[in-house]
C-alpha cells in the first residue's frame, strides 16, 4: 500500500467540530491578526483570506464581514466590495503564481456543499494545466506543493504591488 502523508490535514480533521462550536469561522477570522488568519486583504465591508485547507495552491475566499447567508441579503456596497476584492485577488494570483485559469464559485446552503452555510463566501481557485492528475482521480487526494505561509507572503506582496484598493 502506498501512503501519501498530508499531515497538515490532521489539524482540520481533529479540530473541525471545535472550530464550528466556537462560532462562525468567517466572523472569527475577521477578528484575528492578518498573518495568523491568512487574511490577504481587508476592505471596509469584506476581506480576502487563503483557504487553510486548499484544493490547490492559492485557493482563497472572499467574504463580507457582516454575517449574512444569502446573496439577496447583501447590501450594494458589500456586493461591490466582494467583487472588487475577487478581482484584486485574481490579479495578485496571476502576478504571483501564473495560473492558466481560475474556478470561481459559492456554495449556497448545506445541500450545495457549503461547509459554513450561514456566512456567504466565494472561492477563487487558481488552476494549472495538469493539476487534476491521477492523485485526485484514483486516490481522492490533492497534492498542494507550496506551504501556506509562502503562498500568503507571495499574494500579499502582489496585492501591495497593485496599490491601494
Amino acid at each position: 500500500m502506498d501512503i501519501l502523508w498530508a499531515g497538515w490535514r490532521s489539524r482540520y480533521v481533529r479540530t473541525a467540530d471545535e472550530m464550528n462550536a466556537e462560532g462562525c469561522l468567517f466572523c472569527l477570522l475577521a477578528e484575528q491578526d492578518d498573518r495568523e488568519a491568512l487574511i490577504l486583504e481587508r476592505g471596509r465591508l469584506a476581506y480576502s483570506v487563503l483557504n487553510r485547507f486548499p484544493y490547490t495552491n492559492g485557493h482563497l475566499m472572499v467574504s463580507p464581514f457582516r454575517h449574512v447567508a444569502d446573496l439577496a441579503d447583501l447590501e450594494e456596497g458589500e456586493i461591490a466590495e466582494v467583487w472588487r476584492l475577487l478581482g484584486r485577488a485574481q490579479q495578485a494570483s496571476r502576478a504571483a503564481m501564473s495560473p492558466h485559469a481560475f474556478n470561481l464559485g459559492a456554495n449556497l446552503g448545506g445541500m450545495a456543499g457549503a461547509g459554513i452555510p450561514d456566512h456567504l463566501h466565494f472561492h477563487l481557485v487558481p488552476r494549472w494545466r495538469g493539476d487534476t492528475n491521477f492523485m485526485t482521480a484514483v486516490a481522492d487526494t490533492r497534492v498542494v506543493p507550496e506551504d501556506l505561509d509562502a503562498t500568503w507572503a507571495g499574494l500579499r506582496e502582489a496585492l501591495t504591488a497593485l496599490g491601494e484598493a
